[in-house]
């Protein structure tokens, strides 16, 4: 009898094994102990490809926030690209079993080197949006996603405000109000 050989590990391998984990027991099961016995190695294993667990928490929370920018199709602008990723990004919030914990905890993989800035602002900054502007506004629907995907993350939470309104119209209105608001720092005419 031939014993089967796991396959070999790297990095899009074992996030995604993560995630597997994540989606079936919890983010109190995600574990290097639990995730190295799902893919058929030694906890050590995983060490050569992440430093520690929180290196990987923020990978697979940069997974997430890649999918929604991915998601994004073409816009008109950056007031509509924005209102499109804050609607992405939810979604991706809401597909992942614990994802508002999961951001919680998980630190940020980048150092915030100048390369990284760079990349978040890009698709803003396609658009004309200075970059100051453009970290700013992504970070706020950032933060507006993740704050109502807490609140629907939490069952006697979500469970209240369905009886009160609709979650999906005000989550958008409430995104496309902040997003109107912002005020580029931008040239004039390049808006």
């Amino acid at each position: 009898m031939a014993t089967r050989t796991p396959p070999a590990l790297d990095r899009k391998l074992v996030v995604d094994a993560a995630f597997s984990l994540l989606r079936e027991e919890g983010i109190e099961a995600l574990s290097m102990r639990r995730l190295a016995g799902r893919l058929k190695v030694q906890a050590p294993a995983l060490y050569w490809h992440f430093r520690d667990k929180s290196e990987l928490l923020g990978l697979m929370t940069g997974a997430i926030y890649r999918q929604a920018q991915d998601e994004v199709g073409p816009c008109a602008d950056w007031r509509e690209w924005l209102v499109e990723y804050g609607r992405a990004l939810r979604r991706g919030m809401l597909r992942e079993r614990d994802a508002a914990r999961l951001f919680a905890i998980a630190p940020p993989v980048s150092d915030g080197d100048a390369a990284h800035a760079e990349a978040i602002a890009a698709p803003l900054t396609r658009f004309g949006l200075d970059q100051s502007s453009a970290l700013s506004a992504t970070a706020a629907v950032i933060s507006l996603a993740l704050g109502w995907s807490t609140f629907e993350a939490n069952g006697p939470m979500q469970h209240f405000l369905e009886g009160l309104l609709d979650l999906d119209q005000s989550f958008d209105a409430g995104l496309q109000a902040l997003v109107r608001g912002f005020e580029p720092l931008a040239a004039p005419g390049l808006c």
